[in-house]
């Protein structure tokens, strides 16, 4: 005789068999759904506000236009059928979905230039730029040691593709988990984030999936006959992360959550500037992203505390960078406030951006419909804020370019040296060339058939 908890998972699995008795059935799926985003029509729609709005649009580059969604709402409250009121109401929304995020007052007066708010590890950078000896850009030195590859490789993603071999495969995990380790410290919560995403979750956090112009990768093939919203490569796991607190209301006493996340990144953007040639500017790439959800009165304090853990993880390795205040004219649709840290990479006698870190005041959070409960009070929408803990490829030129040797070896930061098995130096990787890799395997033939 059967156990009852036996029995009931027997009766379980019969009734579930129909499911898949047919071999052609298609599995069903939980379609995804988000409410409307609910945008401050209090201080969007207030005619006086018109003037500053519109300065605020042009500061960002954005492309919203605050007259046209005044004339949208006029237009709404004279509409005289359910129709026209439900195409107007529409339209409003998607206008309204256009507009950038406030800007922080201090921004205003940066006139388009970025502020400096500290050099790191100086003494490098003199070092570099008196230095006689010649710096090979990262394409050159790892050409020079056989450590990577991204010739004649457009038939896979197209002439911004590239593999990693060897040392720099395992320099690129090292680099994963000393940013990992330190975030788990912090007491960050360590989630795997999907990399298919629904587009309405993409456009919810700033970035448009649509228009010739667009960063975004679509999924194409041939769709369930009920599925209508579009699958999309998420760009960055904070996509996936906001996107796994829609709709919820978080109690205040819980906050601000930490998260942290490794994911591929795909990005369509390209660019022909010599500055970004090799994989400073790829299709896909491996990123450490920080991001939290806040109260209104916490992103300000949490966006500095991102900027201070970034400025540790890079101070600790022995890089030279600066931190940089960024002007309106640099955010993105959703950042209240963004800070820049640029590395300097002698082998292109520039400084290049490794990481950012930015305050989304309640952007995200209203197209996303995450608040905060106030236990007797009317919930507030939250706050998010990101950061960029780990860029694999920026981080990689920027390590190569700075601590390359005479001898075309590269020393590899002491903080780093425990998760490449005690590695303190990457060299060259004998390769067998062409000519007698031929030889061998044609001598090796022949001893078979002997």
């Amino acid at each position: 005789m059967l156990p009852k908890c036996m029995g009931r998972m027997l009766l379980f699995l019969v009734t579930r068999r129909p499911l898949f008795s047919h071999p052609s059935r298609r599995m069903s799926y939980h379609r995804f759904d988000l409410q409307q985003p609910t945008y401050n029509t209090d201080y969007l729609l207030d005619p006086a506000n018109a003037d500053e709005i519109e300065g605020n649009i042009r500061l960002r580059k954005g492309v919203g236009d605050i007259r046209l969604v005044h004339e949208l709402q006029q237009r709404l409250q004279e509409a005289a059928t359910d129709e026209s009121r439900r195409q107007l109401a529409d339209r409003l929304q998607t206008e309204l979905g256009k507009l950038p995020n406030q800007t922080h007052p201090r921004l205003l007066s940066y006139e388009g230039k970025p502020r400096l708010v500290r050099r790191y590890n100086e003494p490098h950078v003199d070092r570099a730029s008196t230095d006689n000896r010649p710096h090979y850009e990262f394409g050159d030195i790892c050409k020079r040691m056989n450590l990577y590859r991204m010739e004649s490789l457009g038939n896979f993603t197209g002439h911004r593709s590239y593999y990693l071999l060897d040392e720099l495969a395992e320099l690129e995990h090292a680099l994963i988990g000393y940013t990992v380790e330190r975030l788990l410290q912090e007491q960050f919560r360590l989630i795997s984030v999907l990399d298919l995403l629904p587009a309405r979750i993409i456009e919810s956090c700033g970035m448009s999936t649509t228009g010739t112009r667009n960063q975004v990768y679509k999924v194409t093939g041939q769709q369930d006959a009920l599925r209508d919203d579009t699958l999309c490569l998420s760009g960055t796991s904070e996509m996936a992360l906001a996107g796994y607190f829609a709709g919820r209301v978080l109690p205040a006493d819980r906050l601000p959550l930490r998260l942290a996340a490794v994911s591929r990144c795909y990005r369509a953007e390209t660019s022909a500037l010599h500055e970004e040639k090799g994989i400073y500017r790829v299709h896909q790439f491996t990123k450490v992203e920080m991001f939290a959800i806040c109260a209104p009165h916490q992103s300000a304090s949490v966006l500095r505390q991102f900027r201070d853990i970034e400025v540790s993880l890079f101070e600790r390795l022995g890089l030279p960078f600066v931190v940089l205040d960024m002007p309106a004219c640099e955010l993105g649709a959703p950042a209240y406030r963004k800070y820049d840290i640029e590395a300097w990479m002698p082998g292109r006698q520039m400084y290049g951006e490794i990481s950012s870190c930015s305050d989304c005041t309640d952007y995200q959070a209203r197209r996303l419909g995450i608040r905060v409960d106030r236990a007797q009070q009317q919930p507030l929408y939250a706050h998010t804020v990101n950061g960029t803990a780990c860029a694999i490829p920026r981080m990689l030129i920027a390590l190569l370019e700075n601590f390359q040797n005479e001898d075309y070896t590269v020393s590899i930061p002491e903080p780093l040296q425990r998760h490449m098995h005690g590695k303190k130096v990457l060299r060259r990787r004998k390769v067998l060339p062409e000519l007698k890799l031929t030889k061998r395997l044609q001598q090796e033939e022949l001893a078979c058939t002997v």
